[in-house]
């Protein structure tokens, strides 16, 4: 094991820069090279590795420790360490302890063998989930003796990191158990609302699901971070070529003048090239400061300062759920200030993933809400339109009517639990939980479920239906069913689905097809989430025969999903059609005037999502993604464009859409598909070829494909470059996996900076893919917010991420950067011109102390506030005037340009700091007639002149000044001024003689009114340039940035006057049939925990209070 000081120290060094200085710090150690003492590195490294090692620490000791738990020992449980448990151990468990390794749950104190879980660790959500036991675990294995003599055999699949997944089917007394993820119990979580458990050890160690997903990470960096890096190799290899330069001077001055004068010799019988390669390595050591080793904390400092500013903003603060913003990482914020493509999931994401169920069939709405006062179960938040529906109801005359509302009470996998007297609903997803509320209201009341029978109010008349199969949604099936017996004997299967699989499966007899298609376009064009109801009915011989496959398909170990599906198909035909149903997702607040800004920030936002074409294409249109001014192009439109671009390419290529206008693209999964050409496919090829088979000859329907990997290439270039014509594009009924495949695609061939942002676990890849993760804390859990680099609750909240915190980041950032490579230039390069008059000797310019604390004490601090406080424009300006992010977007602020003339400024600051008291020094006198033209007197004048330059240098360049620059300033120079006559008094040079030789310099030196006189020439020859050209480029080049600044009064007084005005957007749509979709998001249900019936508790047999005079409902996330 690693402990936390050992991790530290090798990820400090593998930075190139700490290695480099800890070389330099051994080369000082060696008497014939160096000319500094050692302490002028040691004192900076110690400090710089010190401060990242403090936050490594704090980290690891968060993380580090070990915990225990009781195994099985026969023949009683005992206390074991964690690293001792192993696979087939039986472990017990107890309330809020962590679980060790992935078990199999046997058996628990609850009823059923119940138990809760928190899966915080791993997916983020803390609301509770269901495990259970097999019941014949929970009956067999509840004592001690029990578990001794437990010998079955688990034959399950291989150790993975698929938290989602668990297949194994458990072999003991002679029959054999299906296992699945339901009856597991992961390591990372803990044991909630249980007082104990048992359990068998599956996977332990590094096997478990959690450690599985442990594995590499790709680690993010901004552009920013990349070019600092190859200029910090720029400045090794500037450095190398100065020094190596200065070591050939000093070989030639060598043999032109040092060997010649007798007062120079030193005994030594060196060679001028031997002692020019000793030079080489002195001036190596002496210009060490050119590589700054500050940069990387003080960029660290800075990134964690700003990430705490978005954390602490409270205008990205959303109360209705105490939901904070939240930076997850310090590392990418300058990079929020330079995106150029938004890819966004839809729902939860641009919606609100609240469902409210509004309509069904096709009835006529009016304007005044129903009153449901008649029910007394309905939910007093449920509000509905249609009165005549509520009176055929109430009627009971319209039997498929009733059927409709019965479905809805019955075909559903929402879990009851009863809490003290209230039953409560959890859905698992918000639909869910939509459509049984709306049953509810219209008086099917959900009330019960055991483990094979399930309960409903039907007008206030209780009825019991014995539940046959459950068979669960998938994204696969798109539909979910339940068999049911009725009490007379009857067996009917209920489905609900997206209309796309509903359709295909209706019997040629059904009725209202047409009826239903009608209804279905006109919930579409509404922007509704529709979903298709049905029924059949099963005698009794057919269902028998299929219970029997369905028997052998759940305890199957190879695809057992997938044989599952297939005995699904078989019963899942020949449907008579109910009708459908409407379900409302709002667009969260504020969306339209978000992608609005965002478009006129030149940032092009993309709409990913799983949902049908029609549904997305009426999205899009509501918030403002798409404007009646576009012309929408539809994948099968343009389908022939890219295989003819892609075989004859050009340099420059031509627009896709040369007519002049707004263009949007949408277009399918399917059709994206032949554009990403799945990897699968060529591995097949492959495989087929080193077996020495050929691949089947394509069909018609292969055709589309590419013949190799430059024609593959170039149908991805072309696809990447119509896109990014348009100003907006949509893919809709795209997988996950897709989804990431896009954003790849963007990245690899525009070389563009990414952001994606959703909600949901399928929006994870994506999300990991993109330069810049955002998670929305929504909905459907946490996944994403866990898997993302920022965090907050709603998609308004992007724009003043990107438009003001982002673009702060970035131009604090850079001028930082700019700042800190001018400085050190500058400081350093004194050396070089002082070589020229030393004989090339490696001496220094400075005081050894001074070089020591210059880059620490003397000018870290206003630099640093610079880049955490400093703005060109408040926020509302910023958000005002989209405009003022175009320069991050294209790298204007930071890039080789700023790098060269950052270097230029740097070489001439260091001629003016050294040539001009060089100058003065030549001839002078003093007040007392002495000449203080000594080199420790010209050391002292040369540093004070630097430090007011370099101090009022960063002054010229804050933008946004408040008390706490101010301070830093003066306060630097007082620390220098401070530190100096300390360290050349005569009392510290009584106890350190050695150390501290400059004894007296600094007093003596800075009495006479003609060293203060150059000192003052010097600062203003220095500032003086820059000065007269920060005049010319703001009055006769100014930038967008410098005419808001200048007008900034009038625009805000512009900004309270438009807040006035304010109103919001007229609700506009009605173009072309589109129809949404419902089941396509909903996310897999309770079936095989409600199938088991280990999720209901067993009540004890007292009277139980009437569950009908306290029925609510909950969201999931709750």
């Amino acid at each position: 094991m690693h402990t936390p000081k050992c991790r530290s120290s090798k990820k400090q060094f593998k930075r190139v820069a700490n290695l480099y200085f800890l070389a330099l710090l051994i080369l000082q150690i060696i008497p014939e090279i160096t000319t500094l003492p050692w302490y002028t590195t040691l004192v900076p490294l110690v400090l710089v590795l010190g401060i990242t090692a403090i936050k490594d620490l704090v980290d690891d000791l968060v993380q580090w420790g070990g915990e225990m738990t009781e195994t099985f020992s026969k023949p009683r449980f005992q206390e074991s360490k964690w690293m001792n448990i192993h696979v087939g151990d039986v472990v017990r468990l107890k309330k809020n302890g962590h679980i060790p390794a992935d078990i199999l749950l046997l058996s628990s104190s609850n009823p059923n063998s119940l138990c809760y879980v928190e899966t915080a660790e791993l997916d983020g959500e803390t609301n509770l989930k269901f495990k259970m036991g097999l019941k014949v675990t929970d009956e067999r294995l509840q004592e001690e003796g029990q578990l001794a003599q437990f010998d079955a055999m688990i034959v399950c699949e291989e150790p993975n990191n698929r938290l989602d997944k668990f297949t194994g089917t458990m072999c003991w007394r002679k029959d054999r158990f299906p296992l699945d993820l339901d009856n597991m119990m992961l390591r990372g979580c803990r044991i909630r609302n249980t007082d104990e458990c048992h359990g068998l050890v599956i996977f332990a160690g590094a096997d478990t699901k959690i450690m599985r997903n442990g594995g590499k990470t790709r680690f993010k960096r901004t552009k920013i971070d990349e070019l600092m890096n190859y200029m910090v190799y720029s400045i090794f290899v500037i450095l190398i070529l100065v020094c190596a330069g200065l070591a050939i001077g000093n070989t030639f001055w060598y043999e032109e003048v040092g060997s010649k004068a007798w007062y120079l010799k030193d005994g030594k019988d060196q060679t001028a090239s031997y002692r020019g390669f000793l030079s080489f390595w002195g001036y190596i050591i002496v210009l060490n400061t050119m590589v700054p080793i500050s940069l990387y904390v003080s960029v660290e400092v800075i990134r964690l300062g700003q990430s705490k500013f978005i954390n602490w903003d409270l205008q990205m603060y959303y109360q209705e759920k105490d939901t904070p913003a939240k930076a997850r990482t310090t590392t990418l914020n300058e990079q929020l200030g330079q995106i150029e493509y938004v890819f966004s999931d839809k729902t939860g994401t641009l919606t609100q993933n609240i469902m409210a169920f509004k309509k069904c069939l096709c009835h006529d709405v009016h304007d005044k809400p129903v009153d449901f006062s008649w029910n007394k179960y309905a939910d007093s938040k449920f509000e509905y339109l249609d009165h005549s529906l509520v009176a055929c109801i109430r009627s009971k005359k319209d039997k498929e009517t009733l059927e409709f509302f019965k479905l809805l009470s019955l075909c559903h996998t929402v879990m009851v639990e009863q809490k003290e007297d209230e039953l409560v609903y959890q859905a698992a997803s918000p639909d869910e939980g939509a459509l049984v509320t709306a049953a509810r209201n219209f008086g099917f009341v959900f009330l019960s479920r055991t483990q094979d029978t399930i309960t409903i109010s039907e007008m206030d008349q209780e009825m019991t239906y014995e539940v046959l199969a459950l068979l669960d949604f998938n994204s696969d099936r798109k539909r979910m069913s339940i068999i049911l017996r009725f009490p007379d004997g009857r067996i009917r299967l209920y489905c609900k689905g997206a209309d796309t699989v509903i359709y295909e499966r209706l019997s040629p007899n059904s009725r209202h097809k047409e009826v239903t298609q009608t209804a279905l376009d006109i919930f579409a064009n509404q922007t509704l989430r529709t979903l298709c109801l049905c029924y059949k009915d099963i005698s009794k011989q057919e269902f028998d025969a299929w219970a029997k496959k369905h028997k052998d398909a759940s305890v199957a170990m190879g695809n057992r999903e997938a044989a599952l599906d297939q005995v699904y198909e078989q019963i899942e035909n020949n449907f008579m059609m109910i009708g459908a149903t409407a379900i409302e997702d709002k667009l969260q607040d504020g969306v339209p005037a978000t992608i609005a800004k965002l478009a006129k920030a030149d940032i092009k936002i993309w709409v990913l999502t799983g949902d049908k074409k029609e549904t997305a294409e009426n999205i899009g249109y509501s918030c403002e993604l798409l404007t009646d001014d576009m012309q929408i192009h539809y994948g099968d439109d343009i389908k022939d464009q890219l295989p003819a671009s892609g075989r004859a390419r050009k340099k420059v290529p031509d627009p896709f859409f040369p007519e002049p206008g707004k263009n949007a693209l949408i277009i399918t999964g399917g059709w994206l598909n032949e554009i990403l050409y799945e990897k699968k496919k060529k591995r097949r090829r492959l495989r087929l070829k080193r077996l020495g088979r050929r691949p089947a000859s394509a069909t018609p329907q292969d055709s589309t494909q590419p013949i190799d990997d430059w024609e593959k290439e170039s149908r991805q270039v072309d696809f990447v470059n119509m896109a990014c014509e348009c100003e907006a594009v949509i893919c809709c009924r795209v997988t996950p996996k897709q989804k990431a495949n896009v954003v790849s695609l963007v990245k690899k061939y525009k070389k563009a900076v990414t952001l994606s942002i959703g909600d949901g676990a399928n929006d994870v890849n994506m999300i990991k893919t993109a330069d810049i993760g955002v998670g929305i804390s929504g909905q459907e859990g946490m996944q994403a917010v866990m898997s993302s680099d920022y965090a907050f609750a709603q998609f308004r909240y992007l724009e003043r991420l990107l438009l003001v915190h982002g673009r702060w980041s970035y131009i604090r950032m850079c001028k930082f950067l700019r700042y800190f490579f001018f400085k050190n230039f500058a400081f350093t390069l004194v050396h070089f011109w002082y070589s020229f008059f030393n004989g090339f000797s490696a001496q220094v310019a400075y005081e050894d102390w001074f070089i020591t604390l210059y880059n620490v004490m003397y000018s870290s601090l206003p630099v640093l506030l610079v880049g955490l406080l400093d703005q060109d424009v408040n926020d509302k300006l910023s958000r005002k005037f989209p405009k003022l992010y175009l320069p991050g977007q294209q790298g204007a602020l930071f890039n080789y340009k700023n790098f060269f003339i950052s270097l230029f400024h740097g070489i001439f600051t260091s001629l003016v700091v050294f040539f001009i008291p060089y100058g003065a020094f030549l001839q002078t006198m003093g007040q007392d007639g002495e000449a203080p033209s000594d080199y420790q007197s010209l050391a002292v004048v040369m540093a004070s002149s630097l430090i007011f330059t370099v101090n009022l240098q960063i002054s010229l360049d804050t933008s946004y000044w408040t008390f706490v620059n101010c301070f830093a300033v003066l306060c630097s120079i007082a620390i220098y001024f401070g530190i100096m006559f300390d360290i050349h008094s005569a009392g510290i040079h009584v106890i350190f003689p050695s150390t501290f030789t400059f004894t007296g310099v600094a007093p003596n030196a800075l009495r006479q009114p003609y060293l203060w006189l150059t000192i003052i020439l010097t600062v203003g020859i220095s500032l003086l340039p820059v000065i007269f050209i920060q005049f010319l480029c703001k009055t006769i080049w100014p930038s967008v940035g410098d005419n808001v600044q200048r007008n900034r009064k009038k625009y805000e007084e512009e900004e309270e006057e438009e807040e006035e005005k304010k109103k919001p957007a007229p609700f506009q749509r009605d173009r072309r049939s589109r129809r949404s979709a419902y089941a396509f998001s909903h996310s897999r249900g309770y079936a095989d925990l409600i199938a088991s019936g280990r999720s209901i508790r067993r009540r004890p047999a007292v009277a139980r209070p009437d569950p009908r005079d306290s029925i609510t409902e909950v969201p999931p996330s709750q």
